[in-house]
């Protein structure tokens, strides 16, 4: 269930971007870089689990008091309040990794929910009242996120999260289904795919030939690669995690951390790879768009990615609750009424953003664009030069030097 929970935490929608970002980084320099980012990854979140077994802290807000005094808590809280509320937005045409924004979410079911409704029903999306973008963001949060953002723990989500993490592993499997259906595919006014057959005059495209580039070095190469960087966000829900897990250690929840990366990083690589070896350098931003829009198993895979996107809206809720909590009533104990009334209101306040401010999403863009580095690699290395003592690991030792670099870099 950790797995799962941690695993669905790091998956964002930004996949759907992935064979976006290699055609324009190449083969082997995208797999190599997304290799690098899994690892430093999963360094930062060996750092925090080593700051947690030194001071007996597992919760991120105190272990930034620890590190910083009280201004840290309050910074902590406010940096996962933001990204998790905000964070990286886009919509499906724009790649953003690691996104794991509840807003960003919202916005994705507001604007494709009706879309996927309308063309199963054959109803037209803009005039029927039932299939408005608002009202159903509505009737998804109060009968399918509310009710599961109400669980006391983290754990009970293990399940729904297994089912998103299927949902994506079946738009994997059509993915790779479709590049040996389509063959070398081209595009006809955006919209229509078709398959070259030796008869056909030579692609009117980037890549006429159709062969993968191994290292590709173009404009879009510098937009594409900084986004990369956030694609296993999941730090907030760390701790949380590692607070619920079945006979808690270092080592266990480290496993956890190790096989959640492995798994998305394989799930990452094979969807960039089989993706961009169907449309090559033709393909957009937004992968899905490329396929016919009247194909039956297309529909059902965008249905299924956004299955995948409102269950996983709970599990990016927990950590602001957390950070709130710990933030506003640090000493109490467990309330039902004050743990409902903030879930409630953290939906109610990302609703009334998604319906009523969609330009919200260039400010939450600014935000996460320094909430998640501050997370992945700042805070982590900030936390171990403070909270490990000198005594442990002098500061000029190999392993404060290696932890100050990403820090100092970001």
């Amino acid at each position: 269930m950790s797995v799962f929970n941690l695993s669905n935490a790091i998956m964002g929608s930004g996949i759907l971007g992935l064979a976006y970002a290699m055609a324009h980084t190449g083969v082997l320099f995208f797999l190599a870089l997304l290799l690098c980012i899994a690892l430093l990854s999963s360094y930062s979140i060996h750092l925090l689990l080593t700051c947690a077994g030194v001071v007996g802290i597992r919760a991120y807000e105190q272990l930034g008091q620890r590190a910083l005094g009280p201004a840290g808590k309050v910074v902590v809280a406010m940096v996962i309040c933001l990204h998790n509320v905000g964070g990286e937005h886009s919509e499906w045409g724009v790649v953003s990794l690691g996104e794991e924004a509840m807003s960003s979410y919202l916005f994705i079911i507001k604007s494709e929910l009706p879309l996927v409704i309308g063309t199963f029903l054959d109803m037209d999306p803009e005039g029927d009242w039932f299939l408005k973008g608002n009202l159903l963001i509505v009737i998804v949060s109060v009968f399918i996120i509310l009710p599961l953002a109400l669980m006391r723990h983290l754990g009970y989500l293990g399940y729904t999260s297994g089912l998103s993490l299927t949902c994506m592993l079946f738009f994997l499997i059509s993915v790779i289904y479709k590049k040996f259906e389509l063959s070398c595919a081209i595009v006809h006014n955006e919209t229509i795919v078709e398959s070259q057959s030796p008869s056909d005059p030579p692609i009117q495209g980037l890549n006429r030939s159709c062969e993968a580039r191994m290292f590709t070095v173009d404009s879009q190469m510098f937009y594409t690669v900084p986004i990369m960087a956030f694609a296993f966000v999941c730090h907030p829900e760390v701790l949380p995690i590692y607070t619920e897990l079945c006979r808690p250690s270092k080592r266990r929840m480290q496993a956890v951390a190790n096989v959640s990366i492995g798994a998305m990083f394989c799930m990452y690589g094979l969807t960039a790879t089989f993706g961009y070896l169907t449309f090559y350098s033709s393909v957009e931003a937004e992968m899905l768009h490329m396929y016919s829009q009247g194909d039956l198993l297309i529909l059902c895979v965008r249905l299924a990615v956004l299955l995948a996107v409102t269950l996983t809206v709970p599990v990016v809720l927990f950590p602001i609750r957390r950070a709130l909590q710990q933030l506003l009533f640090p000493s109490k104990s467990f309330s039902w009424p004050r743990h409902v009334a903030i879930a409630l209101i953290i939906l109610v306040l990302v609703n009334v953003l998604v319906i009523c401010v969609p330009t919200i999403r260039d400010i939450f863009g600014v935000i996460g664009s320094t909430s998640a580095p501050s997370l992945i690699f700042i805070l982590p290395s900030i936390f171990y030069l403070r909270i490990v003592p000198s005594e442990v690991e002098p500061l000029y030792s190999w392993p404060k030097i290696q932890v100050s670099t990403p820090g100092a870099g970001w």
